[in-house]
C-alpha cells in the first residue's frame, strides 16, 4: 500500500508529466514556421500516445484535431504571404508592344509603363545605340527625350526615325518591349522630264514623264486642265503620258498629281505649246445683208505663234475707213462694214501668216435671200391637192420664187419630212435645167396686207402671197420635176416673206418631195434640201377659208402676172380678180 501511492503518486505525476509533454509538444508546432517538417514532427509527438487516445476524455481529442487544422491554416497563409513579398517586388510591364504610325512633321511619343523598378534601370535603345538610361538622356539628338516617367519622345518626326525602338528592364535576365515606328511621308513629285513647258511642232510625238515619292508609295495620274485627254479619258493612270501626231487641239495644260492618302495629294504642271501655221475657221461662209445695213464678217483664226491677219475684196488688200472697220479679239478676227453700198457685195477673204505658213479663207457678202424654210404641215387634208407654203429671209423684196415638185421615186426612204437619197438633189438640177417640163395650169394669187400666216416672222409681220392652181392639169412621168414661178406680187418690204400655192392634180395616198428658190434684184437664192409631203386616201371639206383669209378685201382687184415653166417657151397668163362679196369670189382667165 505504501509502495502503490508512491506509484499511484508517480503514475499521476507521470501522467501529468506525458500530459504537459504533449502540450509543449503542440505549442512548440504552433511557434515554428521555418521547418518543412513540422507535420511529421507532430505526428511523431502524438503517435507514441495513439492507445491513450481512445482512452481519454472526448475534448482531448478535439484539441488535437483543432491544432491540425490550425498548423495547415498558418502554413496556407505562410506561402501566400511569401508569394506576396516575391510579386511585389518583381518589376514589370504595364505597356504592350505595339507598332505606330506617324506623319512626318508630328511628335512621336512611344509608351513604356513599368512597375516595381525602383531598385532597377529602365533604358530605351534603337538598335545598339542607346537612347536613355534610367532618367539620363544618352543621345544627342535634341528631339528626343522623356515624358511622363519612360515614354519616348521624338519631335519633329523625319522619315529616318522609322524602324524598332526598345524598352527594357536592367535585370538579371533582361526585361524588354519592341515598338515599331513606321513614318507615313505625304507624296512629292520630284521630277517632269519636260522641266514644266514643252513646245513641239504639229505632227510630232510627245512622251512626259512623272516621277513621284513618298509612303506609301503613291499613285500617279495625268489630267488636263478644263478639258479631257486626247484619248478621251478624265484621267490617266500612269506616270508617263504619251501624245501621237500632236496638233493645235492636243495642246493645253496637263496636271500630274501624285496621291497615297497621307497629307494633301502633289501635283505639277505641263504646259504644251504647239507649233502650227494658221488655221482658219469662218463663223458663216454666206453673209446675207442689204443696202443701207451693216454686215459682219468673221474669220476665227488659230495660230502658234499669233498670226498677222489682212483682208481683201476680192484682190485688192482693205485698210480701215470709216465704214471699214477691222477688230480683233483673241482668235476671232471681224471685218465690219457699215452702210453697205451695191458695190459691197461680192467675195471677200481674210488671210493670216505666222513664221511657220500662211492659210486664206474666203467669204461672201451677198445681198441674195436666204434659203426658203417650208411651214406647211407634211399631210394633206385633200387627196388629190396639197397646200405648200413658205418664207424667206431677205433685206431687199423678193420679186419671185420658183417652186419644184415631183413624186417620190420608189426606193426613197422618207426620214421626217426630208428623203434619205443622193440623187433627188443630181435629178432636180437636171430637170430644172430642163426645157422639156409640161405647162402645170393656171393660178389664182391673192394676198391679204400685214397679215401673218403660220406663225411666220416676228414682231413686224410677214409678207405672204397665196397661189391656187385651177384647170385641168396633165400627167407626167413617174420621176418627172414640175417647176412653177410665182410672182411676189405686191412686193413685201418686210425681212421676213412668204408664199403659199396650192398643188393640184395629184395622187391619192402618195409621197411628194418638194424644193424652192427665191429671187430678189441681186439673184437666186440657194436651193432649199427637199421637203416631203403626203396626200390623203380620203378626201376631207372643201375649205375656201384658206382662200379668203389671205385673199383680196371685197372691194380690191388686181391684175397679176404668173409665169410658168412649159413644154416650148415660157407662158405667160394674166389673171383679172374680181371681189364680189365676202363669202363668193369670181375667177376670169384671160389668156395673153
Amino acid at each position: 500500500m505504501h509502495l502503490t501511492k508512491p506509484c499511484g503518486s508517480n503514475s499521476r505525476s507521470s501522467s501529468s508529466s506525458n500530459n504537459s509533454n504533449k502540450g509543449g509538444a503542440i505549442a512548440n508546432t504552433f511557434h515554428s514556421s521555418k521547418s518543412s517538417n513540422k507535420m511529421a514532427r507532430i505526428t511523431r509527438t502524438i503517435s507514441p500516445q495513439r492507445h491513450h487516445i481512445h482512452q481519454r476524455s472526448l475534448p482531448h481529442t478535439l484539441l488535437l484535431a483543432v491544432a491540425a487544422i490550425a498548423l495547415l491554416q498558418l502554413q496556407h497563409l505562410e506561402s501566400v504571404s511569401a508569394q506576396s513579398m516575391m510579386t511585389k517586388n518583381e518589376p514589370m510591364f504595364i505597356s504592350r508592344s505595339e507598332t505606330f504610325k506617324f506623319i512626318t512633321g508630328e511628335t512621336i511619343v512611344l509608351p513604356c509603363e513599368v512597375a516595381n523598378t525602383d531598385t532597377y534601370v529602365v533604358a530605351w535603345k534603337r538598335g545598339i545605340a542607346i537612347l536613355t538610361a534610367g532618367s539620363v538622356k544618352v543621345t544627342p539628338d535634341p528631339r528626343v527625350r522623356l515624358v511622363n516617367g519612360f515614354n519616348l519622345q521624338i519631335r519633329e518626326a523625319l522619315p529616318t526615325d522609322a524602324g524598332d525602338y526598345i524598352c527594357q528592364i536592367a535585370t538579371m535576365d533582361p526585361r524588354e518591349i519592341t515598338h515599331t515606328v513606321e513614318i507615313l511621308v505625304p507624296p512629292r513629285i520630284h521630277h517632269i522630264s519636260t522641266g514644266g513647258h514643252l513646245q513641239v511642232k504639229k505632227g510630232s510625238s510627245v512622251r512626259i514623264e512623272c516621277s513621284a515619292t513618298g509612303n506609301p508609295m503613291p499613285n500617279v495620274t495625268w489630267s488636263r486642265k478644263n478639258n479631257i485627254l486626247p484619248n478621251g479619258e478624265e484621267k490617266l493612270h500612269s506616270h508617263v503620258l504619251s501624245i501621237e501626231n500632236v496638233d493645235r487641239h492636243k495642246g493645253g495644260v496637263y496636271i500630274c498629281t501624285a496621291n497615297n492618302r497621307v497629307g494633301q495629294p502633289a501635283s505639277s504642271q505641263v504646259v504644251l505649246h504647239v507649233l502650227y501655221s494658221p488655221e482658219i475657221a469662218v463663223e458663216r461662209p454666206v453673209v446675207f445683208s442689204g443696202e443701207g445695213h451693216e454686215a459682219m464678217l468673221v474669220c476665227i483664226v488659230h495660230g502658234e505663234t499669233q498670226p498677222e491677219v489682212i483682208w481683201f475684196k476680192d484682190t485688192m488688200q482693205l485698210d480701215t475707213t470709216e465704214r471699214h472697220i477691222m477688230e480683233t479679239r483673241g482668235s476671232r478676227h471681224t471685218l465690219i462694214i457699215r452702210k453697205v453700198h451695191p458695190q459691197d457685195f461680192g467675195n471677200y477673204s481674210c488671210v493670216a501668216e505666222n513664221q511657220l505658213g500662211k492659210a486664206r479663207k474666203t467669204l461672201q457678202l451677198s445681198g441674195k435671200p436666204n434659203v426658203a424654210v417650208f411651214n406647211s404641215p407634211p399631210i394633206s387634208q385633200y387627196k388629190d391637192r396639197y397646200n405648200i407654203s413658205w418664207a424667206v429671209d431677205s433685206h431687199s423684196p423678193i420679186e419671185e420664187y420658183k417652186l419644184s415638185f415631183r413624186k417620190l421615186p420608189q426606193g426613197h426612204e422618207v426620214v421626217g419630212n426630208a428623203i434619205d437619197s443622193q440623187s433627188s438633189s443630181s435629178s432636180l438640177s437636171s430637170s430644172q435645167s430642163s426645157s422639156s417640163s409640161q405647162m402645170y395650169g393656171s393660178g389664182l394669187h391673192s394676198h391679204h396686207m400685214g397679215s401673218n400666216i403660220g406663225g411666220v416672222g416676228g414682231a413686224g409681220g410677214v409678207g405672204m402671197g397665196s397661189y391656187a392652181g385651177y384647170g385641168n392639169l396633165m400627167h407626167w412621168g413617174r420621176n418627172d420635176w414640175r417647176n412653177v414661178v410665182l410672182p411676189a406680187i405686191p412686193v413685201s418690204h418686210h425681212y421676213s416673206q412668204g408664199m403659199s400655192y396650192m398643188v393640184r392634180g395629184l395622187d391619192p395616198d402618195q409621197h411628194y418631195e418638194a424644193t424652192v428658190q427665191s429671187r430678189n434684184r441681186y439673184g437666186w437664192s440657194d436651193l432649199t434640201n427637199s421637203f416631203v409631203f403626203s396626200t390623203s386616201s380620203n378626201d376631207g371639206p372643201v375649205d375656201l377659208s384658206t382662200f379668203l383669209n389671205h385673199g383680196l378685201s371685197d372691194n380690191e382687184m388686181r391684175d397679176l402676172s404668173v409665169t410658168f415653166y412649159g413644154s416650148s417657151a415660157i407662158n405667160r397668163q394674166k389673171l383679172g380678180l374680181l371681189a364680189l362679196s365676202s363669202a363668193t369670189l369670181i375667177l376670169s382667165l384671160v389668156l395673153a
